[in-house]
């Protein structure tokens, strides 16, 4: 077994060619009936196809010259680095992938360092050279700079005409180790795991060690809880079921459990007498915060058995209960940034036909209370205590590096300094593209900071973030009142110095999105009991003088004096129903 087993995944930056060249290797092994390959064949969810991009890792085994190939293709979104430091922690080895026409970019480094941690074998490879506008000389320069290899290291390729795909192949079985067998006990590491509306929770594991097979009892190690093996196979992608499932091999095992929340993502399953844990993956934090509530009372029980479904197969999404005055029962949902936050809304949308209000996006911030120095963390604006209690608010700090032609430079550090950077230096790949590293506050990446650094460099630049520290900030809450009414979902909290600014964005969006009524809407941004910027949303009229033909001009006046009143008391009594695009318009160009 030690010598025909190979597993390894493929990482690169988002739209770099991951899920084509995941299509060539299965057309090439043959593993997929030629009748029944399509396009991005593993990414298996509709968002994934209409938005071109990988959501969810995908595992598939593969056998090529009398070896078996285990690939693990994996998201290249920042938002979904977690979905590839899982699978990481399941493989020996790692194609990076490189676009010919973009370069090295920063989801590149990150997912390279990534790998380099796990101390997995990096096989460089350069896509897309079919293209007019592929640079391959400049492109192998940036891989021999991060990599330190040389330039016959590399391999071009195009994964869309399938030119060299099986040079890639060839090296992974050259140069990538097989796992090591150990005929010990039996452990493994979960990486990902789904719920099964008819077999219950699978759990997809690396076998680190042993065996096992349908009838053995095995354990979570996080809960201690004893189950029994239903089922075991492997993925062609579709569930394949196998006998048994060996050390070193990547598969999936039915686990007979009901409840979603017993199998964690990260922890080990293994035999009852295992009395120490395998290292889990790289946790991933939240630091991105949003209140999700149904429109209709009666649906919450559906919410939250659809949030613990996904919450199974989503490692990053947090959820608690909470209870608004407004907007009813709800929970409030944590995610890694604002694509997380739109794909789990979509996916309840589609999957389990939920029509959802979202409150306005917001960060967890840290307060340190006045006289007891207690500290708090909020991930709602409605938390936030009085301000006469409040010593001072800590904010999430990110480390981020923005990959640029160093032509953009001038933008792209205005935009920083204008989004409060602070800036660290500048490194230079070659004499075309630099790295900018800067310390940004994460409030300012996850408003639109994104689309405004690639209209500022024409699209070339790319962004990688990560954690670093809690800093203080000036921070208060700002209130949002539809027709005099405040919106507890609109509220969110600002920067003291840009308050007026940031309301008068937030009021003019709502004046865009919000349809008229038949009585004049007023839309204003309030500061405890102080309005600092409103809008008005006229009303619609009819033409109530339509009917008369000639006449006294008094008749007209009356008709018109008449309707005036009536929009006046209904201004006073009827109620705005706001639609649910606004609640994500209102933070989002």
């Amino acid at each position: 077994m030690k010598n025909n087993l190979k597993n390894f995944c493929i990482i690169a930056h988002i739209d770099h060619g991951k899920s084509t060249l995941a299509d060539r290797f299965l057309e090439l092994t043959k593993t997929i009936d030629q009748r029944k390959m399509k396009d991005q064949l593993l990414d298996q969810m509709d968002l994934e196809r209409e938005r071109g991009i990988t959501i969810k890792l995908q595992p598939v085994r593969m056998q090529y010259n009398s070896y078996t190939l285990n690939l693990i293709d994996t998201p290249g979104h920042v938002d979904f680095t977690y979905e590839v430091s899982r699978s990481l922690s399941a493989v020996e080895g790692a194609v990076l992938l490189v676009d010919a026409t973009q370069g090295v970019q920063a989801q590149t480094l990150a997912n390279l360092y990534l790998a380099i941690d796990q101390n997995l074998e990096i096989i460089p490879v350069i896509n897309k050279i079919d293209l007019p506008n592929a640079d391959i000389k400049k492109t192998k320069e940036e891989i021999c700079n991060i990599l330190d290899c040389k330039e016959e290291d590399i391999i071009a390729i195009s994964a869309k005409t399938g030119e060299n795909i099986e040079k890639v192949l060839d090296r992974v079985i050259k140069v990538v180790p097989s796992p090591q067998i150990k005929d010990e006990i039996f452990t493994s590491l979960i990486f990902d795991s789904v719920f099964d509306e008819y077999k219950g929770v699978i759990a997809y594991i690396r076998v680190k060690s042993g065996t096992v097979k349908p009838g053995d009892k095995v354990k979570l190690f996080s809960t201690n809880k004893l189950t029994e093996v239903l089922e075991v196979g492997y993925f062609i992608p579709s569930l394949n079921k196998s006998s048994i499932l060996k050390s070193g091999e990547i598969g999936y095992i039915v686990t007979g459990l009901k409840e979603v929340s017993e199998c964690k993502v990260g922890d080990t399953i293994c035999s009852k007498d295992v009395k120490e844990a395998l290292p889990g993956f790289k946790e991933a934090t939240p630091f991105v915060f949003a209140g999700f509530f149904c429109k209709e009372g009666n649906e919450y029980p559906q919410l939250r058995e659809a949030m613990s479904k996904l919450k199974l197969n989503d490692a990053a999404l947090v959820f608690e209960p909470e209870n608004s005055k407004a907007l009813g029962f709800g929970f409030r949902c944590g995610f890694l940034g604002l694509l997380h936050l739109e794909i789990i809304q979509q996916r309840l949308k589609r999957e389990y036909n939920l029509d959802l209000v979202v409150t306005v996006p917001s960060v967890a911030y840290k307060v340190i209370r006045q006289n007891t120095k207690e500290e708090i963390t909020i991930h709602s604006p409605l938390d936030l205590p009085d301000p006469s209690q409040i010593d001072k608010v800590l904010e999430p700090t990110m480390k981020v590096d923005i990959f640029a032609p160093k032509e953009y430079l001038g933008g792209i550090m205005k935009l920083a300094a204008e989004k409060r950077g602070e800036y660290l230096n500048t490194e230079y790949i070659d004499d075309r593209m630099c790295i900018l590293h800067y310390h940004l506050p994460l409030t300012s990446i996850i408003i639109d900071f994104y689309d405004q650094l690639k209209s500022v460099s024409s699209g070339y630049a790319s962004l990688n973030y990560e954690f670093l520290e809690y800093r203080s900030a000036d921070i208060i809450r700002l209130d949002i009142l539809v027709a005099e009414e405040k919106v507890e979902a609109f509220s969110t909290l600002v920067y003291k110095d840009s308050a007026f600014k940031d309301g008068k964005k937030i009021v003019q969006r709502l004046k865009e999105s919000i349809p008229k009524q038949m009585f004049i809407i007023k839309l204003q941004a309030a500061i405890g009991g102080k309005v600092i910027a409103a809008e008005r949303i006229s009303a619609l009229r009819k033409d109530v003088t339509a009917k008369l033909y000639g006449g006294d001009y008094s008749r007209k006046q009356k008709l018109l004096s008449k309707q005036k009143k009536g929009k006046k008391k209904m201004q006073s009594h009827g109620s705005v129903d706001i639609p649910t695009e606004a609640y994500l318009k209102v933070l989002k160009k």
